[in-house]
């Protein structure tokens, strides 16, 4: 069968394919293909748009072969056959999403230097704080030795409402420790704070004492007592209006320790430390 003319070359092809079909070109059960490739056509031969048929045909062949390869998993090597060649499916391509990093520990920043934490106990206190307080400057609001012993005067020391407080104390047996509140320390009727709140102490080593979930007595205060913790009776933390006492039990809210060497205890030094 020979081409001539272009009237005729719809036909003809169509009648060649049709013989092909019949002598069995392909084998069974296999897609019909109108260019069989174990009989690759003279070029001469060749009708005007066979060799852009060609190329379409090999093209669709190609995206049906890497469809049905299954996509394997992150640490999977691709099967033989389904290599990726642009590279998306390994890691470290352009496109793949970014690794999840790890959570940088909260460092406690301190913007003047602490008259009762030392350089490396500040350093072990600083991952207890919530991660969200990462890196962020704390300012010192208060302090017996700046402002005087008086509770009146640490609440109305200009805390943004919304700012975490960080209470560290200094008995006169030279224990040091304090408490983290997730909110601005104030004069309240009632308890208030949140899961975040926690007591801790140096003895020498840090302990930490967190939320145990019994009650949600936080931090309470008025202008003779404040109280950090609590149940049947006992407080976590608690001092005295002018700040010369103060005492700690084991209590409910965070099962804690007592935080000093005495239940009872008399205040060398106070901070209060908060966000600007």
């Amino acid at each position: 069968m020979a081409w001539h003319g272009t009237a005729r070359h719809g036909t003809a092809w169509r009648q060649g394919c049709g013989e092909q079909r019949a002598a069995g070109s392909w084998a069974a059960g296999s897609a019909w293909c109108p260019f069989p490739f174990s009989q690759p056509l003279d070029r001469g031969r060749e009708a005007p748009h066979a060799g852009r048929v060609r190329e379409l045909l090999l093209s669709q062949a190609s995206r049906m072969l890497i469809s049905c390869c299954p996509q394997p998993d992150k640490d999977e090597e691709l099967p033989m056959g389904c290599e990726d060649p642009a590279g998306e499916g390994q890691r470290g391509w352009e496109g793949a999403p970014a690794a999840a990093e790890e959570e940088e520990p909260c460092r406690l920043v301190l913007s003047t230097p602490s008259s009762i934490l030392r350089d490396r106990e500040i350093e072990e206190l600083g991952p207890q704080l919530p991660p969200r307080l990462t890196q962020q400057p704390w300012h010192l609001l208060y302090s017996t030795g700046r402002d005087g012993f008086s509770l009146r005067t640490l609440y109305r020391s200009g805390a943004r409402p919304d700012s975490p407080a960080l209470l560290l104390i200094r008995d006169t047996e030279a224990q040091a420790f304090g408490a983290f509140s997730a909110t601005a320390i104030r004069s309240s009727s009632g308890f208030y704070g949140t899961g975040e709140t926690f007591l801790f102490s140096f003895c020498p080593e840090l302990k930490v004492f967190r939320w145990t979930g019994r009650n949600d007595f936080f931090v309470k205060g008025d202008v003779n007592l404040l109280m950090v913790g609590g149940g049947s009776g006992r407080f976590g933390l608690w001092l005295d209006g002018d700040l010369h006492h103060g005492g700690s039990q084991p209590c409910e809210t965070f099962d804690n320790e007592t935080l000093s060497h005495r239940e009872e205890f008399c205040i060398q030094d106070l901070e209060m430390w908060g966000l600007a």
